[in-house]
């Protein structure tokens, strides 16, 4: 098992285990950095994510599914994706999820895709409900939050970040990327974080209110590439 793999998909799956919607309890146990063997295990009971790193690495003869390569795969994108068959997805997330209502997956075909933004936009069933005309309730908030966000950090305090990113909004047909808006996020709790502290002007993934790591232009680029074609494919943009 990579402990460099693990550790990132910590990063980036604590704050939703956090809330309760992904994972066992006990997220306080993902930011132990030394626990990497309790990572792992717990890494296995998140069966969304886990589904997907599965195939990614099936796809490319890994036998780990927490290697790094397989796990920045799927949080942030690389070409690994490509090499990922749609149907094959597919099949083993109706395998995965079979009796769950909602989404668009089941006949998302050449559109499935390894990645996060598939799994935000396609398997949940906030999108879906956009596109179906229903009153839009709590689905663009969770959406936004759901999915990896890129901001810059401006100002450090403490354990808490001020940054800016730019929200999705919904116009009754479309998803958009709002101008930016400033937020709080977190880097740590209670001393603890899997990051070192983010300076000004970093580029940063976010998930929910975490900062998950900071991230290179092209990483930055990436996620908002992969995101945007995912929003098109779906048919939440034009």
């Amino acid at each position: 098992m990579s402990a460099e793999g693990a550790l990132l998909f910590a990063r980036y799956a604590y704050p939703p285990n956090e809330l309760g919607y992904c994972g066992p309890p006990g997220a306080a146990a993902m930011l132990e950095a030394s626990a990497v063997g309790e990572i792992e295990r717990r890494a296995r009971l998140f069966e969304g994510s886990w589904s997907y790193l599965e195939v990614l690495a099936e796809s490319v003869g890994q036998a780990d599914p927490l290697d790094l390569a397989v796990v920045q795969a799927y949080w942030v994108g690389s070409d690994l994706l490509d090499e990922v068959e749609p149907q094959a997805l597919v099949t083993r997330l109706e395998e995965r999820f079979r009796g769950q209502v909602g989404g668009t997956w089941r006949t998302a075909t050449d559109r499935a895709r390894a990645h996060h933004s598939f799994q935000v936009f396609e398997v949940y069933p906030w999108a879906g409900m956009l596109l179906s005309g229903r009153p839009p309730g709590p689905a663009v908030q969770v959406l936004d939050r759901c999915r990896i966000r890129v901001g810059t950090a401006r100002v450090v305090e403490g354990q808490h970040i001020t940054v800016t990113s730019r929200p999705l909004s919904w116009d009754g047909a479309q998803l958009h990327r709002s101008s930016d808006f400033t937020e709080r996020v977190r880097w740590s709790v209670n001393g603890r974080s899997l990051i070192p502290a983010p300076n000004p002007g970093d580029r940063l993934a976010l998930h929910w209110d975490w900062v998950c790591e900071a991230l290179t232009p092209e990483q930055a680029s990436r996620i908002e590439d992969l995101e945007e074609r995912q929003l098109g494919a779906a048919g939440l943009v034009t």
